[in-house]
């Protein structure tokens, strides 16, 4: 596995690459890997011949009084689970390599990142779509993978490409668990041993209401009710939003009908933690 800083230096892999025809998955992260960011290696490692892995907490789309400067890494580790999990090439850019003196160029998306988490945290997604727009342009990926755990942003993403006419297929894949149903996430070390215990009750407000669901509740209104209600028997959750939204468009729904994403931020502590379903009826 090689390990890549410089722009130059990747697209000239990414150019050797392709003359031999081979296809390119990329895996976009922020580090500190974890089992969700394997599967999507996974799955690229199916559908590619070689696989490039992004490792680079992006400035832009943490907001002022955010977790930047704390954001957990461990290089070291992340390129030994890397490796191990068959990833060709890690590309690990400074920030002064992404955003040189200067820089004054950024790509937005309109209406759907102004809900759920773009409600409460705005500019973050122009911070994604200008960084994923960028590595787009710099490893011309066949295919790029991310997880349904992030489903505002996989829905961003898909519309970027969509609307800005890129020639990339966006594959999402599923949420990948810990044993007792907590999402997967690199947020999850900042939790308190009791924090840790109660942010179970996000996967099983969320498992509860989708039983309800095939039982047949269409009524989002109700749902919604029983997941909060659900969430506030731990009292050291405080709840930032839950929504019901159309899986597509993002727009908020009053009827389960069609593909509903169910989606939820919750704080416990100084940690934020997201989670969600998607269903169908």
């Amino acid at each position: 596995m090689r390990v890549i800083e410089a722009i130059s230096d990747l697209k000239a892999i990414v150019r050797t690459q392709k003359s031999m025809g081979r296809t390119i998955g990329f895996v976009p992260t922020m580090g500190y890997l974890h089992e969700g960011h394997l599967s999507l290696v996974n799955m690229s490692l199916q559908n590619n011949d070689y696989t490039i892995m992004s490792i680079f907490v992006n400035p832009t789309q943490f907001g002022p009084n955010e977790d930047f400067e704390r954001y957990p890494r461990d290089m070291e580790r992340d390129l030994r689970l890397a490796e191990s999990a068959g990833v060709d090439v890690i590309f690990a850019p400074s920030v002064k390599e992404m955003y040189p003196d200067g820089y004054k160029t950024y790509v937005g998306v309109e209406g759907i990142t102004e809900v759920l988490c773009g409600k409460a945290r705005p500019g973050h997604f122009k911070g994604v779509t200008t960084v994923v727009t960028k590595l787009f342009n710099i490893i011309e990926p066949h295919r790029a993978y991310f997880g349904q755990k992030d489903a505002q942003q996989a829905a961003v993403i898909k519309k970027m490409v969509r609307d800005l006419n890129m020639n990339v297929e966006i594959i999402t894949c599923p949420i990948v668990r810990e044993e007792d149903g907590l999402a997967m996430s690199s947020r999850n070390v900042y939790l308190s041993p009791e924090d840790r215990k109660s942010a179970v009750v996000l996967s099983k407000s969320l498992m509860e209401s989708e039983e309800l669901i095939k039982k047949g509740e269409t009524n989002g209104g109700k749902i919604r009710k029983y997941i909060i209600d659900r969430i506030q028997t731990e009292k050291n959750a405080v709840i930032d939003y839950v929504e019901l939204v159309n899986a597509d468009t993002l727009e908020s729904v009053d009827e389960i009908k069609g593909r509903v994403l169910i989606a939820l931020a919750v704080k416990f502590g100084s940690t934020r933690l997201i989670d969600n379903i998607i269903v169908e009826v």
